[in-house]
């Protein structure tokens, strides 16, 4: 199993950092595993793909954007979703293939490879008998 490690405990709800002007929010995130690839399933209801900075450094990926607010028209009774900038960092601590990671939205998940390096990957030994 991968040891993949978040940079920051993610709270039972998203939180705002409190030394910006705007709030920081932090979405939430599964992380499933094959022997090929880590693939990370992010919640970002509204996302736009070109509101979206996604980055591989340093064993660290750095997936960032804002979401523009919504229903301003409208009186707000109840919101438990945060609108504005959002930031999140993982820790991999598996070998990955930097240039073939890949990215795709669909209807609010992100969906990011992570393609294993081929050093990673597990590997069967044969066993002879003598």
């Amino acid at each position: 199993m991968v040891e993949t490690t978040l940079t920051k405990t993610t709270p039972a709800q998203a939180s705002a950092e409190p030394t910006r002007q705007v709030p920081l929010f932090q979405p939430r995130f599964d992380i499933t595993e094959n022997e090929n690839e880590l693939t990370l399933y992010g919640d970002l209801p509204g996302v736009q793909q070109d509101e979206l900075d996604i980055r591989y450094e340093n064993e660290q990926l750095h997936i960032s954007g804002k979401v523009a607010a919504r229903n301003q028209e409208l009186q707000v009774l109840h919101q438990e979703y945060g609108i504005g900038d959002f930031q999140r960092t993982f820790t991999i601590g598996e070998s990955i293939e930097a240039d073939a990671i890949n990215a795709e939205v669909h209807n609010g998940v992100l969906i990011v490879h992570l393609p294993k390096a081929e050093a990673a990957k597990p590997k069967r030994i044969t066993v002879k008998a003598i």
